[in-house]
């Protein structure tokens, strides 16, 4: 039987949304368990402890949402992007800077936005600073930090030249970033300018 591809693009984006959850999710569960315990003090280490795991998991959906679930038609209800990766970045290591002129762009070339900064997280194992910007040819993020590391398949698959059979959980969101800029008549190009900082750049398609 011969796999479905969109079938297997689907099961790995669920995959590493389900992932993201875990964490969060099982603090909930955790400080749950801990209410039920008698004493007042450890109660009111719980509460907190429920109140922010739920904050966490929040707004990791609500990112999630705008990333991989707008179809980039009609105007987008709720919070905007810059807020939305705020909000997801707020508690890991990594400072997010969504700049000014991103903000105005169609919300279709945001969702491709939001997703690269999902990529350079990726290359931040130590934490750093992502810096998200609209360019001439479509949109550069900046990535910023020590240890910066994108895997030779992650960036085969960011330029779409990983067979979706052999996509993993590692290079599916560079896949799917690839194929929301190709839709966009773009594609994505990687490079280091300086020692600490790696480029992703949108640019035209290769002739």
């Amino acid at each position: 039987m011969v796999p479905d591809p969109d079938l297997r693009l689907i099961e790995l984006l669920a995959g590493r949304l389900c992932h993201e959850l875990i964490g969060p999710s099982a603090a909930v569960e955790n400080g749950v368990e801990l209410l039920l315990d008698q004493d007042v003090e450890l109660a009111q280490e719980a509460l907190a402890l429920v109140a922010e795991s739920a904050r966490r998991a929040s707004s990791r959906l609500q990112f999630y949402r705008f990333a991989y679930g707008f179809g980039g038609e009609g105007r987008l209800a709720g919070t905007p992007p810059c807020e939305l990766a705020a909000s997801y970045f707020a508690t890991t290591r990594i400072t997010c800077h969504y700049r000014e002129d991103t903000r105005s762009l169609p919300l279709a070339r945001q969702k491709l936005g939001c997703n690269l900064l999902l990529i350079g997280s990726e290359a931040l194992a130590r934490g750093g600073t992502l810096s998200l910007a609209a360019v001439s040819s479509g949109l550069e993020l900046e990535v910023a930090g020590e240890a910066i590391h994108l895997t030779p398949g992650q960036l085969e698959a960011l330029a779409l030249a990983t067979p979706i059979e052999a996509l993993t959980p590692r290079t599916v969101q560079a896949y799917f970033t690839g194929l929301l800029a190709q839709a966009q008549g773009l594609r994505l190009v990687a490079g280091t300018a300086e020692r600490g900082k790696l480029h992703l750049r949108s640019v035209a398609p290769a002739p």
